[in-house]
């Protein structure tokens, strides 16, 4: 059963203890209860009447992001837009997440049923959108899509530790990680092949050189 959804001026309340949790222990993951209510102007006894301990809280902080999480996922419309252009957003989107819930990510219980289920629809909407993309030919027709996903998660990952702010630049680092990994960041294939046909060359020319 879905728990009872919370009046306004409490989901407010909520929204602002644990906006301020993850500020104050995004600093000090060590920092005590008071701190964090103070960081959100309210009593110390309203955070411990919402959350019970700070296990708790941490535990709600990590649900929280898990759900911005998905709701990231599902506004790029990974299943319906153009495969290249959802590619972009849902880069856009989850950058915004990771950097702005940093810590609550990295608290993320996923031993609990419903962040288990946040992850196996993301897992589920990303491997189609990467099934589009090669169907679109954006990702090449023999390319593993289990490894491109991994890469593309690890380069989210190490894009997401940058922690650029403003809009724009997390919109630069998007466009850089999915560049990355498009097209790579050695030389273009017709330009391998030719250097590889030039050493073949150079070694036949060796090769008919006379002894000195």
């Amino acid at each position: 059963m879905n728990p009872k959804p919370l009046r306004a001026d409490t989901e407010r309340t909520v929204r602002a203890i644990l906006e301020a949790a993850e500020r104050v222990l995004s600093a000090n993951p060590a920092a005590p209860m008071e701190q964090i209510a103070e960081a959100a102007g309210v009593a110390r006894t309203t955070v411990h009447r919402r959350f019970a301990s700070r296990e708790a809280l941490i535990s709600a902080l990590g649900a929280w992001a898990a759900q911005r999480f998905h709701e990231a996922v599902e506004a790029a419309r990974p299943d319906t837009a153009p495969p290249a252009v959802a590619l972009y957003q849902v880069t856009v989107n989850v950058l915004r997440v990771k950097i702005g819930w940093g810590f609550a990510m990295g608290a993320l219980p996923n031993d609990a049923p419903e962040v288990a289920r946040v992850h196996d629809d993301v897992w589920a909407r990303c491997e189609r959108l990467f099934v589009r993309l090669q169907e679109a030919g954006e990702i090449p027709a023999n390319a593993d899509l289990d490894w491109v996903r991994r890469v593309y998660y690890a380069l989210i990952h190490e894009a997401a530790l940058e922690a650029p702010e403003g809009d724009a630049a997390i919109d630069a680092l998007a466009t850089r990680v999915i560049d990355t990994l498009l097209h790579g960041i050695g030389a273009s294939r017709a330009a391998g092949r030719a250097g590889l046909e030039a050493f073949g060359e150079f070694e036949h020319t060796l090769a008919s050189m006379p002894d000195a």
